[in-house]
């Protein structure tokens, strides 16, 4: 909807200031989008890519070169420019697309699940460059289903279930909304936990399988209690995003 790719289903819609669907060459001049699978030209090299797209902006010349340069340097493949696209692994692919959304200097970038399979290293890289543009004042509109992408890169967040707005806040302030601050997870002997469990009146638990999850805002009583218990595997964690996401939405696993 907001490339005017969709018809709008319901009310108004506009982008940085402009109506859909009545300005949307503009709108689109001023965007850049990173979908969730890689569309690269396998045809070209990470250059030509570039290049092409650029070329769909009215961009070329000696500026758009040097903005090739800063872009390849930013997402770290100057050394891969003349590289095929079936030569670079999926981490590269990934910032390749980042690279080539940026081509127009958009006010406005839209991701969909920018780091989904990627290697620690990738992400965290993808991480770093995504909040350099924040720095310098490019809105990001993120979709992602990695509850840590949201809590480090979000400042205004939307949990979305079935089509429901269910949350929006900043991710710190959804964490102390939903959810106690303490959370200790026992992973073994579910019968014995309990019973320590059942000993504190202040924890909201919740079991899943052979492991239970307590959520306390005072779990100083429930770890001296388990540290007796040395058969007892524990881990006490503050609460995250990934506990407000399945408080409001379920633990069930879907397929669709």
């Amino acid at each position: 909807m907001l490339l005017g790719q969709s018809p709008i289903t319901a009310g108004s819609l506009s982008v940085l200031g402009y109506a859909v669907p009545g300005a949307i060459r503009k709108i689109r001049a001023l965007t850049g989008v990173v979908p969730q699978q890689d569309n690269l030209d396998p045809d070209f090299t990470v250059r030509e890519n570039l290049e092409v797209y650029a070329s769909y902006f009215g961009l070329s010349g000696r500026a758009i070169r040097q903005r090739i340069e800063e872009l390849l340097d930013f997402v770290e493949l100057a050394d891969r420019e003349q590289a095929r696209i079936n030569t670079l692994s999926g981490g590269m692919k990934r910032r390749l697309s980042i690279a080539r959304s940026l081509i127009n200097e958009p006010e406005l970038l839209i991701l969909d699940e920018p780091t989904t399979g990627l290697d620690p290293q990738a992400r965290h890289l993808i991480w770093r460059r995504l909040r350099e543009l924040k720095k310098t004042g490019t809105t990001l509109l993120l979709t992602t289903h990695y509850m840590e992408e949201a809590e480090r890169l979000c400042d205004d967040l939307v949990i979305i279930d079935q089509g429901r707005i269910l949350s929006q806040g900043h991710p710190k302030a959804l964490i102390r909304e939903h959810v106690e601050p303490d959370v200790v997870e026992i992973h073994e002997h579910p019968d014995k936990a309990r019973s320590l469990v059942r000993l504190n009146n202040d924890i909201r638990a919740e079991t899943i399988d052979q492991s239970i999850y307590c959520y306390t805002h005072a779990p100083s009583a429930l770890l001296k209690q388990l540290e007796a218990v040395p058969e007892l595997a524990y881990f006490h964690r503050p609460a995250n995003l990934e506990d407000v996401f399945l408080k409001l939405t379920g633990r069930e696993l879907r397929d669709e």
